[in-house]
């Protein structure tokens, strides 16, 4: 049997919809979805729309993503720290306006790890970011990633959060990220996920990445309106979509370290706008 990975669609519902489309001319009707359904895109209603329809149609298996924490918690705390502020705070309240109720219950009942068994097959462990958060990485060499997979039983694990499609082995354990459908790093600019074949042997991967419609991405990141309330965060969108280098951690971070060298510190919601504007100019060479 086969399944398809999805990982971090981030709101790409373009992307998606050349993933899926291509999944089902492989025959394929078993998916699994490691988290970060929305975040960076236009239109996030259109991404839940085709979630909710291949949920009704196909064998599917969901976990929450860091992501999707932002949205639960929100709904929790109407006074949370990122109600008002910069660019990222904008992208955030953007997507959080667009969101029904049945999308915040949705996220809200996915687990951040779980256990998929299917007749025949070894068990997968699926997670956004690790087994036990949904917002940790894991990475190849790392001495963290080691300690993570000496507490686990299970002999494959599937993880994204990094957007890095790629293969992690460790004492007879197998990591498998099958990158970002919508926001993947490395690729080109690609849309990325991963097929599962079953063998006698066990579980093998396969690394997908399409080419899509870019031009309508950016074109409806102006035409919805979410580049005037997130004008920093969506240069960096454009940028990543088109190269698939530098991500908005990376243009983030940089942003609160020159804030803090000059103003002694620095909350990630509320950075000067002459901050974003020097990390994107240092980072992506843009103005």
């Amino acid at each position: 049997m086969d399944i398809a990975v999805f990982s971090d669609i981030h709101g790409n519902y373009v992307a998606f919809e050349k993933c899926l489309e291509y999944a089902l001319e492989r025959e394929i009707d078993t998916f699994i979805f490691l988290g970060d359904y929305l975040g960076e895109f236009s239109y996030p209603q259109k991404t839940m729309d085709i979630i909710y329809g291949m949920k009704e149609k196909y064998t599917c298996f969901f976990v929450r993503g860091n992501k999707e924490d932002y949205w639960i918690n929100r709904r929790a705390d109407m006074n949370c720290g990122w109600k008002a502020g910069n660019s990222t705070v904008g992208a955030l309240q953007y997507c959080y306006a667009n969101l029904s109720e049945k999308d915040i219950d949705f996220f809200g009942h996915l687990p951040v790890c779980q256990e998929i068994n299917i007749e025949g097959t070894e068990s997968l462990l699926a997670c956004h970011g690790s087994p036990y958060k949904n917002n940790e990485k894991l990475l190849p060499n790392d001495d963290k990633t080691q300690n993570i997979l000496a507490q686990c039983t299970h002999g494959y694990i599937l993880c994204g959060h990094t957007h890095i499609q790629g293969v992690i082995e460790h004492n007879g354990k197998i990591v498998l990220n099958p990158g970002a459908v919508g926001v993947s790093l490395h690729s080109g600019g690609r849309a990325q996920f991963m097929i599962l074949h079953k063998d006698i042997q066990g579980w093998n991967h396969e690394f997908i990445s399409l080419d899509y419609d870019q031009e309508k991405v950016i074109r409806e990141l102006q035409e919805s309106g979410l580049e005037d309330v997130a004008p920093h965060w969506s240069r960096v969108t454009k940028h990543l979509i088109l190269t698939g280098e530098v991500s908005h951690g990376t243009v983030l971070s940089r942003a609160m370290q020159l804030c803090a060298e000059e103003q002694g510190s620095c909350i990630w919601y509320d950075i000067p706008v002459q901050y974003w504007d020097r990390a994107i100019a240092e980072l992506m060479g843009t103005k």
